[in-house]
């Protein structure tokens, strides 16, 4: 599984750097057509957190002769293939909305269809398993651990200073407050989202 694992933390790699790229190409193209830029003082420690994981997978695998047993290691790897999965759909659906920094682009239109149809984030869902998912396709589970925790709070940041600028939006509000962040067979009453989107 090893050759596996190595071409999987290549493929990630390679593939948020050809995101940052599109990224920067879907910005220019929404500040040109009047979205705003937004404040994203989390971006630094979520780039960080992906480096990190990939690194720390790595040579945690090295040093400590991690592997694991073919079991964990086929459902982890069916995991972020999956994951993979949602996360290019949720890029699809986006369009020319999508992209790495927090951008307000309600003013071009509101997207909820593909899997925002059911969830606000599903993005970050799909970030989130992939980065806890992937280092235990080798047995990295120290850096799952680790990785998953700080991913936690990472995202906890980021996905509030978000939905703060997005819920202020009404249309947004209108459309999307009610549906859940992340567990699409989980709704709650989101107090802080209500708040944003009333403020």
């Amino acid at each position: 599984m090893m050759a596996l694992f190595l071409v999987l933390l290549v493929l990630t790699g390679v593939t948020r750097l050809v995101e940052l790229n599109i990224s920067r190409v879907h910005r220019r193209e929404m500040f040109r057509k009047g979205a705003v830029h937004s404040a994203d003082p989390g971006f630094i420690w979520m780039v960080l957190l992906h480096i990190g994981i990939l690194l720390g997978s790595l040579l945690e695998v090295v040093l400590f002769a991690r592997t694991a047993p073919t079991g964990l290691a086929v459902t982890a790897a069916l995991g972020v293939v999956a994951a993979s999965s949602l996360r290019v759909w949720a890029i699809r659906s986006l369009g020319r909305h999508w992209n790495v920094r927090i951008v307000d682009s309600t003013s071009l239109g509101i997207v909820d269809t593909g899997p925002y149809r059911y969830l606000r984030h599903p993005n970050y869902v799909a970030v989130f398993l992939e980065l806890a998912l992937l280092p235990l396709v080798q047995g990295a589970w120290i850096t799952a651990l680790v990785g998953t925790v700080l991913h936690f709070f990472v995202l906890k940041q980021r996905v509030a200073h978000e939905e703060v600028i997005l819920l202020r939006d009404k249309e947004y509000a209108a459309r999307m407050r009610d549906k859940p962040r992340f567990l699409p067979l989980l709704r709650w009453d989101d107090r802080s989202s209500r708040k944003a989107s009333e403020a």
